[in-house]
């Protein structure tokens, strides 16, 4: 009889940027995979709680000239992109304000 695997999920209560992540000039296969067209960039979030994935989504469109991508607001997941600086734009002024506004802790921007 073949083992069975279990997943648990764990949600830890309070406002957090868990990921705040750049990736410049992403390989088309990625893009492909993620279910983009070629893009320039891509910005990646995981949030809690996960509603706040509607809120950044909102932010980054209205910061810059970001397309989303993906957003789920059941597991706090945003990916968003477009030109490099609009999207590095848009995640900065994303976790800003979640810091500054709503009293979030945040992980800092990242790139690759």
């Amino acid at each position: 009889m073949a083992e069975k695997l279990r997943s648990i999920q764990e949600y830890v209560p309070g406002k957090q940027v868990t990921l705040a992540h750049l990736i410049a000039n992403p390989d088309v296969r990625l893009c492909e995979m993620i279910g983009l067209g070629r893009v320039r960039a891509v910005g990646i979030m995981t949030l809690t709680p996960s509603e706040t994935a509607i809120i950044a989504g909102d932010l980054a469109t209205k910061s810059a000239a970001v397309e989303l991508g993906f957003l789920d607001r059941f597991t706090g997941t945003l990916v968003f992109y477009g030109e490099l600086a609009a999207v590095e734009t848009a995640l900065t002024h994303i976790v800003t304000y979640l810091e500054s506004v709503l009293g979030f802790t945040a992980a800092p921007v990242t790139r690759s």
